[in-house]
């Protein structure tokens, strides 16, 4: 069996203008757009956007509903795509201080079985 192929944030962006129904040109007219630079967007050329507004515009622009799966799939590519944490994580004290048990878990250190389980913990409150 082939690994999945992870989506990042152009491709996410591409499929959704796509499944709306418009080529490139099209939505770029509509929206008041730069065509180029939403092609670079879309294939990977160039960086989301780092401003939370610009990315709330493109969402609406996209028919992404506010909460919606969708919506954070968008926001966390987004920040994938900038090597950023999300907002919402780094807003959550308690999750903020259990990111260093998982970023040495992602590595393969040793982390105690007690850190281990506060991190379950946590991931199952969320």
């Amino acid at each position: 069996m082939g690994e999945e192929r992870k989506k990042n944030f152009g491709e996410f962006f591409k499929n959704r203008r796509m499944t709306l129904g418009y080529t490139l040109r099209q939505f770029c007219l509509e929206k008041g757009l730069d065509p180029a630079n939403i092609s670079k967007l879309e294939r990977g050329k160039m960086p989301p956007p780092d401003k939370r507004e610009k990315l709330e515009e493109y969402a609406k622009y996209l028919d992404i509903k506010e909460g919606s799966a969708d919506w954070y799939e968008f926001f966390d590519l987004a920040c994938l795509a900038q090597g950023k944490i999300p907002e919402e994580v780094m807003e959550d004290k308690e999750v903020v201080k259990k990111l260093p048990i998982l970023f040495r878990t992602v590595r393969g250190q040793k982390v105690t079985d007690e850190q281990l389980k506060a991190l379950i913990q946590l991931i199952k409150r969320a």
